[in-house]
């Protein structure tokens, strides 16, 4: 098991070395004492999720105040994780991985507290995610997909989305005075 950092401060991803044969695979989802290591913190779960998605499906962005381990246990899909901590240093940074079944990675991917994640179903998928918190959902927060401040260059411009996603503010609407937006608006 590797860790490797990404573009986004405190986001990591979780490389496994899956074991094949003729029966089918094995890999550990994840270490703690690795985890724990690469992230210089300890860390826990409070609360496992499982969805199920048809494909052309996006959700997302969804920001709350714990940390999430997510993977895709079946099919594929793009995972985008975006920065939208106003006081990170790498505040309005992206990270996309492609997860799931080939020609995706059977790894997983830390998203630190504050920070959005969405993904893009390819095909149907199975989406797990580990989360530090039980679920509450007046502290859900998120903003949208499609915010062109991001950068994301999603494989769909016309996704399935929730009514509730379709309704979130672009993160560049909710920090119009950030230092980061206003150099992307040319300010």
């Amino acid at each position: 098991m590797q860790i490797e950092k990404t573009a986004v401060d405190g986001c990591v991803i979780v490389r496994t070395r899956v074991l094949e044969d003729e029966r089918g695979f094995f890999l550990e989802t994840y270490k703690q004492s690795a985890l724990t290591e690469a992230l210089g913190r300890p860390h826990r779960f409070a609360q496992g999720n499982h969805s199920r998605s048809r494909a052309g499906v996006l959700r997302g962005f969804h920001a709350e105040p714990w940390d999430k381990l997510v993977a895709v246990y079946s099919g594929r899909a793009l995972i985008v994780v975006a920065d939208g901590r106003a006081d990170s240093p790498t505040f309005g940074a992206h990270v996309a991985i492609e997860l799931g079944d080939p020609p995706g990675r059977r790894d997983r991917v830390f998203v630190p507290a504050g920070c959005g994640n969405a993904f893009y179903t390819f095909t149907p998928v199975d989406y797990a995610n580990d989360v530090s918190e039980e679920f509450n959902p007046r502290t859900r927060g998120g903003f949208a997909w499609d915010d062109p401040f991001l950068g994301v260059e999603w494989p769909d411009r016309s996704p399935m989305l929730s009514a509730a996603d379709q309704g979130l503010a672009r993160l560049s609407d909710q920090f119009p005075d950030h230092p980061a937006v206003r150099r992307w608006r040319g300010g």
